[in-house]
Protein backbone atom coordinates (compact mmCIF):
# COMPACT_ATOMS: atom_id res chain seq x y z
CA UNK A 1 0.00 0.00 0.00
CA UNK A 2 1.36 3.80 -1.31
CA UNK A 3 1.77 6.06 1.67
CA UNK A 4 0.75 9.76 1.43
CA UNK A 5 3.52 11.86 0.94
CA UNK A 6 3.69 14.71 4.48
CA UNK A 7 6.94 17.01 3.73
CA UNK A 8 8.89 17.74 6.81
CA UNK A 9 10.34 20.54 7.44
CA UNK A 10 13.82 20.11 6.41
CA UNK A 11 11.87 19.48 2.42
CA UNK A 12 10.03 23.04 2.27
CA UNK A 13 11.73 25.85 1.07
CA UNK A 14 10.26 29.09 1.58
CA UNK A 15 11.52 31.56 -1.18
CA UNK A 16 10.83 35.28 -1.65
CA UNK A 17 8.78 36.50 -4.63
CA UNK A 18 8.35 39.70 -6.15
CA UNK A 19 5.14 40.77 -7.79
CA UNK A 20 4.81 43.94 -9.72
CA UNK A 21 1.11 45.26 -9.81
CA UNK A 22 1.05 48.11 -12.31
CA UNK A 23 -1.79 47.21 -14.75
CA UNK A 24 -2.62 44.23 -13.41
CA UNK A 25 -6.50 43.02 -13.08
CA UNK A 26 -7.40 42.60 -9.40
CA UNK A 27 -9.17 39.82 -9.03
CA UNK A 28 -6.46 38.23 -11.16
CA UNK A 29 -3.59 39.14 -9.63
CA UNK A 30 -4.97 38.15 -5.88
CA UNK A 31 -5.47 34.12 -7.33
CA UNK A 32 -2.13 34.14 -8.65
CA UNK A 33 -0.85 35.72 -5.05
CA UNK A 34 -2.50 33.56 -3.25
CA UNK A 35 -1.90 30.14 -4.87
CA UNK A 36 1.86 31.29 -4.58
CA UNK A 37 0.61 31.82 -0.34
CA UNK A 38 -1.06 28.40 -0.31
CA UNK A 39 2.23 26.62 -2.31
CA UNK A 40 -0.26 25.33 -4.92
CA UNK A 41 2.48 26.27 -7.52
CA UNK A 42 5.25 23.28 -5.88
CA UNK A 43 4.88 19.80 -6.42
CA UNK A 44 5.38 19.19 -2.56
CA UNK A 45 1.68 21.24 -2.18
CA UNK A 46 -0.43 19.59 0.71
CA UNK A 47 -3.15 21.29 2.54
CA UNK A 48 -2.65 22.35 5.97
CA UNK A 49 1.09 22.39 5.36
CA UNK A 50 2.84 25.92 4.94
CA UNK A 51 4.49 24.96 1.73
CA UNK A 52 4.60 28.46 0.10
CA UNK A 53 6.33 31.89 -0.76
CA UNK A 54 6.27 35.06 1.02
CA UNK A 55 5.23 37.52 -1.46
CA UNK A 56 6.34 41.10 -1.28
CA UNK A 57 3.54 43.28 -3.95
CA UNK A 58 5.18 46.62 -5.25
CA UNK A 59 2.72 49.33 -6.64
CA UNK A 60 -0.27 48.15 -5.20
CA UNK A 61 -1.89 51.61 -6.00
CA UNK A 62 -2.03 50.95 -9.85
CA UNK A 63 -4.07 47.93 -9.87
CA UNK A 64 -6.97 47.88 -12.38
CA UNK A 65 -10.50 46.91 -12.30
CA UNK A 66 -13.35 46.08 -14.87
CA UNK A 67 -16.87 47.84 -15.16
CA UNK A 68 -17.51 50.83 -12.78
CA UNK A 69 -16.10 49.32 -9.61
CA UNK A 70 -14.19 52.03 -8.82
CA UNK A 71 -16.91 53.90 -7.85
CA UNK A 72 -19.78 50.81 -7.49
CA UNK A 73 -17.53 48.69 -5.07
CA UNK A 74 -17.70 49.33 -1.56
CA UNK A 75 -15.57 48.10 1.82
CA UNK A 76 -17.01 47.93 4.80
CA UNK A 77 -15.82 48.20 8.54
CA UNK A 78 -17.57 48.75 11.72
CA UNK A 79 -16.15 50.45 14.45
CA UNK A 80 -17.94 47.98 17.24
CA UNK A 81 -20.31 51.08 18.81
CA UNK A 82 -23.52 51.31 18.08
CA UNK A 83 -24.07 53.19 14.52
CA UNK A 84 -20.02 52.73 13.71
CA UNK A 85 -20.38 51.11 10.47
CA UNK A 86 -17.95 53.01 7.96
CA UNK A 87 -18.18 52.61 4.17
CA UNK A 88 -15.47 53.43 1.45
CA UNK A 89 -16.13 52.82 -2.30
CA UNK A 90 -12.80 51.30 -4.25
CA UNK A 91 -11.68 54.29 -5.65
CA UNK A 92 -11.03 56.31 -1.98
CA UNK A 93 -9.46 53.19 -0.86
CA UNK A 94 -7.00 52.98 -3.30
CA UNK A 95 -6.15 56.49 -2.48
CA UNK A 96 -6.04 56.17 0.82
CA UNK A 97 -4.84 52.70 1.85
CA UNK A 98 -4.03 50.47 -1.21
CA UNK A 99 -2.57 48.17 0.51
CA UNK A 100 -6.03 47.15 1.95
CA UNK A 101 -7.41 46.54 -1.17
CA UNK A 102 -5.29 43.79 -2.21
CA UNK A 103 -4.84 42.36 1.03
CA UNK A 104 -8.79 42.16 1.45
CA UNK A 105 -8.99 40.30 -1.98
CA UNK A 106 -6.48 37.79 -1.01
CA UNK A 107 -7.70 36.98 2.69
CA UNK A 108 -11.15 36.40 0.58
CA UNK A 109 -9.08 33.50 -1.14
CA UNK A 110 -7.20 32.21 1.52
CA UNK A 111 -8.71 29.38 4.14
CA UNK A 112 -10.49 31.73 7.03
CA UNK A 113 -9.04 29.79 10.29
CA UNK A 114 -5.70 30.35 11.84
CA UNK A 115 -4.08 28.92 8.68
CA UNK A 116 -4.84 31.00 6.59
CA UNK A 117 -4.01 33.95 9.21
CA UNK A 118 -0.51 32.74 9.42
CA UNK A 119 -0.41 32.98 5.46
CA UNK A 120 -1.51 36.10 5.08
CA UNK A 121 1.29 37.29 7.53
CA UNK A 122 3.57 36.19 4.32
CA UNK A 123 2.12 39.17 2.34
CA UNK A 124 4.04 42.12 2.47
CA UNK A 125 2.13 45.38 0.13
CA UNK A 126 3.53 48.31 -0.99
CA UNK A 127 1.77 51.54 -2.64
CA UNK A 128 4.50 52.56 -4.83
CA UNK A 129 8.16 50.54 -6.25
CA UNK A 130 10.08 50.65 -3.29
CA UNK A 131 10.24 47.98 -0.79
CA UNK A 132 12.38 47.02 2.10
CA UNK A 133 13.09 42.92 1.73
CA UNK A 134 16.48 43.94 -1.02
CA UNK A 135 18.52 41.52 1.42
CA UNK A 136 16.05 38.30 0.93
CA UNK A 137 16.66 38.68 -2.73
CA UNK A 138 12.95 38.58 -3.71
CA UNK A 139 12.73 36.71 -7.42
CA UNK A 140 10.67 38.78 -9.85
CA UNK A 141 7.42 36.39 -10.84
CA UNK A 142 5.86 37.58 -13.97
CA UNK A 143 1.95 36.89 -13.54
Amino acid sequence: MQKTYVPKSGDITQDWKLVDANGKNLGRLATEISSILLGKDKPIFTPGVDTGDYVIVVNAERITVTGNKMEDKYYYRHSGYPGGLKKINLKDQLAKYPDRVIRQAVWGMLPHNRFGRKLLKKLKIYAGSDHPHQAQNPVQVEL
